[in-house]
């Protein structure tokens, strides 16, 4: 695993903010899955995305990564605490 961006503005749920983090991840094929992770600044669980994209390189997830714009961090700190509800 590794993490290819970290985004500087946070991300709020409820009161608590949030620092999103892009992390990839090879796989066997060559490809790499990338995924967002939510760490709070309260010290709470960090929260994850399912797979958000695959990529040909390191370097075409980092690009991937490079171009999210808040909107979509909100969207997918949404679904990742969707997620961890139902877990």
């Amino acid at each position: 695993m590794e993490m290819v961006h970290e985004y500087t503005t946070p991300i709020w749920i409820g009161a608590v903010a949030y620092t999103a983090q892009a992390w990839g991840d090879p796989r066997d094929d060559g490809m790499w899955e990338g995924w967002l992770e939510f760490v709070p600044d309260d010290g709470g669980p960090i929260l994850r995305t399912k797979r958000e994209t695959a990529q040909s390189t390191l370097g075409a997830l980092t690009y991937w990564a490079t171009g999210i714009e808040a909107v979509y961090l909100e969207g997918a700190a949404k679904r990742a605490l969707d997620q961890t509800r139902v877990a």
